[in-house]
């Protein structure tokens, strides 16, 4: 698997915030076992992957096509360069960004969701 694909489960994981542990838990592996599947250091089957995918509530296609927002990166960048006084406002956008990231997530889910209705004809 790329490490576009290992980038992206590392994104998804932490923001349903789980942990390495609680991953290799689900999975029946290690935590040290999971970690090198996040830094691609791991061989990973398909298989592997469609059960992340069920542990994290999504399909394949999602884990594969999941775009990371840049605003995180750009704003953990600014919350390194203000001083702690700004603290509190710098958490503050850090979860707006990863509330924009979930809604992006979920209008992706919902578009999914509406296609196999459609495909299925059902209501």
């Amino acid at each position: 698997m790329s490490s576009n694909i290992n980038d992206n489960i590392r994104s998804i994981r932490e923001l349903k915030n789980y942990t390495q542990e609680y991953m290799a838990v689900r999975l029946g592996i290690t935590q040290a076992g999971y970690s090198k599947i996040e830094k691609g250091n791991a061989k990973m089957s398909f298989e592997k992957l469609e059960e992340i995918a069920s542990v994290f509530e999504l399909s394949v296609e999602h884990i594969i096509r999941f775009e990371t927002n840049l605003h995180i990166a750009n704003t953990v960048k600014r919350n390194s360069i203000l001083s702690d006084n700004y603290g509190l406002m710098n958490l503050n956008l850090l979860y707006q960004d990863k509330i924009m990231l979930l809604e992006k997530l979920l209008h992706k889910t919902d578009s999914e969701l509406r296609c196999y209705k459609d495909k299925f004809g059902l209501l």
